[in-house]
């Protein structure tokens, strides 16, 4: 059976509808792909490649390196609306004053999926106290619906003790795994697969949608596709000889979306013939083949 995405979230407290955690209905162990990207040049490639959500992203500049506004927009207006985008707000403190605005202007840029880090081991009391000053409503320009919010958790950091349930509380569409360190090996030299598939299942429990990351490659699509997340992050097996901070490579983008085309292929006929493209806007369900 299609498994269907979360439910949506109440309004947020400031009156301002919060966005539906939402990506298209998809079959089980058919995870979508993100591409992280870092101009409209790079957009162009990993969407003619079929990626199914970009990810806009500085990988120069760390772990969740943030792109100028301008630059988001502009991929934003690149991709127009066949895909979420989403984007970092770079590698910032727990610290409201700083993500706050940050987070704002990301959504004002048009990003329909706002990411923030959690780095090291928050204290659960400055956590709480840090998500409790984060604005609930991200308004996108114009008519755009707010954006949704997720927080990047980095294994190499926080092993496998995830306040998931905290996000939840505070109105998170989304949690997600990457790595700090990209030269740790990646995420399954971090954490084995049971603790990754506790992850996935406590996210999905709590009613969020689920990613992984972390210096992925190729190899890695049948074994984390197996645990069945929402959407697997790439970006270090999209480039040339797999250097995270060169440019996209179109062949290694169609190796890859080979690589997941195969799990289709391989789905059982009664799951579905074909497979679903993201939404093209969170909130918004639109299937398409």
């Amino acid at each position: 059976m299609m498994r269907k995405p979360a439910c949506p979230l109440p309004p947020a407290a400031d009156g301002c509808p919060a966005p539906r955690p939402t990506l298209a209905t998809r079959p089980p162990g058919q995870p979508w792909w993100l591409a992280s990207v870092r101009s409209v040049e790079e957009a162009a490639i990993a969407l003619a490649a079929g990626a199914g959500v970009i990810d806009a992203k500085e990988p120069r500049a760390g772990a969740l390196g943030a792109l100028p506004c301008r630059d988001i927009a502009a991929i934003v207006a690149c991709v127009a609306g066949r895909v979420p985008v989403s984007a970092t707000v770079g590698d910032l403190p727990l610290e409201p004053a700083l993500l706050a605005p940050a987070m704002l202007a990301v959504a004002a840029a048009g990003a329909d999926i706002v990411k923030i880090g959690v780095f090291g081991t928050p204290d659960p009391l400055r956590l709480q106290a840090c998500l409790a000053g984060l604005p609930t409503c991200l308004p996108g320009p114009g008519a755009r619906p707010p954006a949704a919010r997720v927080a990047v958790l980095m294994a190499d950091q926080q092993g496998a003790d995830w306040p998931l349930a905290t996000f939840a509380g505070h109105g998170f569409a989304g949690v997600m795994l990457d790595t700090a360190d990209k030269a740790c090996g990646g995420l399954r030299a971090v954490l084995d697969p049971s603790r990754l598939a506790r992850f996935v299942a406590e996210g999905r429990a709590l009613g969020l949608w689920v990613g992984l990351a972390g210096s992925l490659r190729a190899c890695d699509v049948p074994v984390l596709a197996a645990l069945d997340p929402d959407y697997l992050g790439f970006r270090t097996a999209l480039c040339r000889g797999g250097e995270r901070g060169g440019a996209l490579d179109p062949a290694s983008c169609a190796i890859l979306a080979a690589q997941l085309a195969a799990l289709v292929s391989a789905a059982p006929a009664a799951q579905d013939n074909q497979a679903a493209r993201p939404s093209s806007r969170i909130g918004q369900p639109a299937w398409r083949a």
